[in-house]
């Protein structure tokens, strides 16, 4: 079946669902395959269910003479096509973001500050690899007037697919550091890989970037493109500076050199997160959104997921950033932390996962640091950090750390917990 003729049953129906569990009326089910599962086993329940179709790639596990099997030769690249075929359909604007650490945050400051003049798309979740990118495009509607699409990779060329299939107008990559080198192979192949987001637009008409021009890796990947500037130096399209972090980050921005003066105190926990809420103002400012309505949607945003967030229990106050970790986000972690006005400063983090060959050093680079810094105590967490030279607590799994604060639980501290999510340091929380 092509396209077009797919994407009429899909007009007819009632959405999409690659989750034979959930399958509401009249649904279309997809039938994903995985390392560990097949999605065309489930094709027969997924229509007991309510589907009205279920789109597979193999034919042994469809019923002859059921129109409601439509067998395809790859069911995640029939997905695929279907929501760029859909994406193209309408006039949305299309914002695309990645980077290395960030994205998901900037993401959702940019759809915060659009959506107060704007209808707008944006990821839920952790919607942006292969699977996650077109489900959400699928959601368009003639009603949107803007989409925030996040893209993430772990691997070269997974940016440029994605960029096929979202076809973003725009694009902003957030930053580059050392994260998935075991997929990305280097640094070198990091800066590649998010650069494919750069050679799609590049090739677009009237296709624009934002770039943060204090970052000089992005400067030079967006050479000859139409750019709009946001960073520190005064004459950028948008500037500004950090005003506070104690532990809320607040700052000033303006639009150019002349522009007013805008103060705004976030509920950001890092100074970190200083150009995520930079590049959402300039994206406010770029697509006409009144300056105070701006500063009302950054102030309004809270954090979830255990990105920066700040928890105040009966015993200790939390700094919660156990979403993600690598290198870069890591030590820029803890350089906040270390400039934070607080006292009885404690440290609990877990391994970064997925740095192939360079993990050995990056996790030594951390201790090192640690060594230099003034922190009351140290956990660490997980076998990465156990096998480095340190003279700090160490656990092997969060399990181990639970049990341990059974026995003895901190109390009156202000602890960062930092770590990579496979390490669930989140567990922790509810002890602490």
């Amino acid at each position: 079946m092509d396209t077009s003729t797919l994407y009429q049953l899909f007009l007819s129906g009632a959405g999409i669902t690659t989750d034979s569990r959930n399958c509401p009326p009249g649904s279309m089910f997809f039938a994903l395959k995985g390392d560990t599962f097949n999605g065309n086993a489930f094709a027969g329940q997924a229509l007991e269910k309510g589907c009205s179709y279920v789109v597979m790639d193999d034919a042994s596990y469809a019923v002859e003479g059921d129109s409601r099997y439509v067998v395809t030769d790859n069911a995640l690249t029939a997905l695929q096509r279907l929501a760029n075929h859909h994406r193209r359909r309408f006039g949305t604007k299309v914002i695309g973001i990645t980077g290395t650490n960030g994205k998901t945050t900037t993401k959702e400051l940019i759809a915060s500050v659009l959506s107060k003049s704007y209808h707008v798309l944006y990821t839920l979740g952790n919607l942006n690899n292969h699977i996650g990118v077109p489900l959400m495009l699928l959601r368009l509607t003639a009603e949107h007037d803007m989409a925030v699409i996040e893209m993430g990779a772990n691997h070269p060329g997974e940016i440029k697919a994605l960029a096929e299939i979202a076809e973003p107008d725009y694009g902003i990559i957030t930053n580059v550091g050392k994260a998935h080198l075991e997929g990305f192979g280097s640094f070198e192949g990091v800066i590649k890989t998010k650069g494919e987001l750069y050679d799609f637009i590049r090739r677009k008409e009237n296709g624009t970037v934002f770039i943060h021009h204090d970052n000089p890796y992005l400067t030079e990947m967006a050479k000859g493109m139409d750019r709009v500037l946001y960073g520190a130096a005064d004459d950028l399209y948008v500037n500004g500076y950090v005003t506070e972090n104690a532990p809320y980050l607040g700052i000033a921005w303006k639009a150019g050199k002349d522009g007013d003066v805008h103060e705004v105190k976030t509920q950001l926990i890092g100074a970190y997160n200083f150009a995520n809420v930079l590049a959402a103002a300039t994206a406010g400012h770029y697509f006409g959104v009144p300056a105070g309505e701006i500063d009302k949607a950054l102030s309004e945003y809270t954090p979830q997921n255990n990105r920066s967030q700040l928890k105040q229990t009966e015993d200790n106050v939390l700094i919660i950033d156990a979403y993600n970790a690598n290198p870069a986000s890591m030590m820029a972690a803890l350089e906040n932390f270390g400039d934070m006005a607080a006292e009885h400063k404690m440290l609990i983090l877990g391994d970064m996962k997925e740095l192939g060959a360079d993990s050995v050093a990056e996790h030594q680079r951390i201790i090192d640091h640690i060594d230099s810094c003034a922190f009351e105590k140290v956990i660490l967490v997980g076998e990465l950090f156990a096998a480095t030279r340190h003279n700090y607590t160490s656990h092997r799994n969060v399990q181990e750390l639970i049990e341990a604060f059974k026995r003895s639980k901190p109390k009156g501290k202000t602890i960062l917990i930092k770590g990579s999510n496979g390490i669930q340091l989140n567990l922790a929380v509810e002890s602490l």
